[in-house]
């Protein structure tokens, strides 16, 4: 998709008065925080289009050098150089113009749930828990966890994390769904390969402002937790369930030892659970613009495979075997991945937007 000179311009001229704004000094509160966040998201394209843009000055002045004949030579080459380049450029420009999902920027509650396997699934989902969070740490955002109901052999039957930092929902949003494990567990004494499941979902966490719930709506139950955690969540009324009545969503949290942290803390959850029904609604609503994305988000469909015999990892939206198995679960090979997924997802956006001009 070719930008026109004018867009260019409407660009730079945009991105210059933003930076007037923000310089001036005499924007407060949710003025300088929005221009800001403007600033932010206009910002990488900005420095496409300039690039671009010198691009295509640089080569409208070759040109016409090409009319002398002691500069010819040397404009030819540079003209050569310049029209191999350009298409990446133009292309870098209109990804960087794609329409954003407006969650992009938010942070991430991240569910893991053992599936089908027993305490296999359970220890599964223990090492995805842990694969996301030295991915985290290297990305340099934070993981607070939420509520965790830990198996009696290791892992998780269910962990609930928010992770905070830059850029979180929109490298992690391609990883929901059912990711499952080929490996021979410890407690398989014939060395026989099982097949488990953990099922992922990524929810963007909203800002309070964006899903109002009314006292009337919650019915909120407190009772003793269970499991780990000494004789003080024994004895104590910490634990909290939540049940959102118009819709049947209930969230529970005995993570922490305070009953209002964990009310807080179960708030955030069911915000971020409605916030998604709310999204998943509007995206109904725009069919032929999620055919262009990678999977469906749903959480129901497999998405990828962790075969240890073979030390592979297969993403099977994409078709993408990497023999880096170790390294993925580790984290930082799962940048890889994840930066694959978002390159496919915008190719095919790109395409979309092509097929529709």
């Amino acid at each position: 998709m070719n930008v026109s000179d004018e867009r260019l311009a409407q660009i730079a001229q945009r991105f210059s008065e933003l930076e007037a704004r923000l310089a001036s000094g005499t924007l407060e509160g949710d003025d300088f925080v929005k221009a800001s966040r403007d600033y932010a998201e206009l910002e990488p394209v900005a420095r496409e289009a300039a690039r671009a843009s010198a691009m295509r000055a640089e080569l409208a002045e070759l040109r016409e050098m090409l009319a002398d004949p002691e500069m010819k030579a040397m404009a030819a080459d540079e003209i050569d150089r310049i029209e191999a380049e350009l298409p990446e450029a133009e292309e870098r420009l209109a990804i960087a113009l794609l329409p954003r999902d407006a969650a992009d920027a938010r942070p991430a509650m991240l569910e893991i749930r053992a599936g089908t396997g027993g305490d296999e699934a359970a220890l599964f989902a223990g090492d995805l828990f842990r694969m996301y969070e030295r991915y985290a740490a290297e990305q340099g955002w934070r993981v607070e966890t939420i509520s965790m109901n830990a198996s009696d052999v290791g892992g998780f039957k269910e962990i609930v994390a928010n992770v905070s930092g830059q850029g979180v929902f929109a490298k992690l949003k391609f990883e929901s769904g059912v990711h499952r494990v080929q490996r021979v567990p410890v407690t398989e004494s014939g060395g026989r390969i099982h097949t488990s499941a953990a099922t992922v979902a990524v929810l963007p966490e909203p800002d309070e402002v964006d899903v109002r719930i009314e006292d009337k709506d919650i019915k909120i139950d407190v009772y003793r937790a269970s499991g780990a955690g000494g004789q003080h969540v024994n004895t104590t009324d910490s634990a909290v369930r939540i049940t959102h009545e118009p819709t049947g969503i209930v969230v529970t949290c005995q993570d922490g030892r305070s009953q209002h942290k964990n009310k807080e803390k179960a708030m955030q959850v069911l915000r971020a659970r409605l916030y998604e029904q709310t999204r998943d609604k509007a995206q109904g609503a725009e069919a032929e613009a999620r055919k262009a994305m990678v999977g469906s988000g749903d959480r129901s469909e497999r998405i990828r495979t962790y075969n240890y015999p073979q030390g592979r990892v297969t993403d099977h939206r994409i078709g993408l075997t990497l023999h880096k198995l170790p390294e993925i679960l580790e984290g930082p090979g799962l940048a890889e991945l994840v930066d694959a997924l978002i390159a496919e997802d915008q190719a095919a956006r790109l395409s979309a937007q092509n097929e529709a001009a």
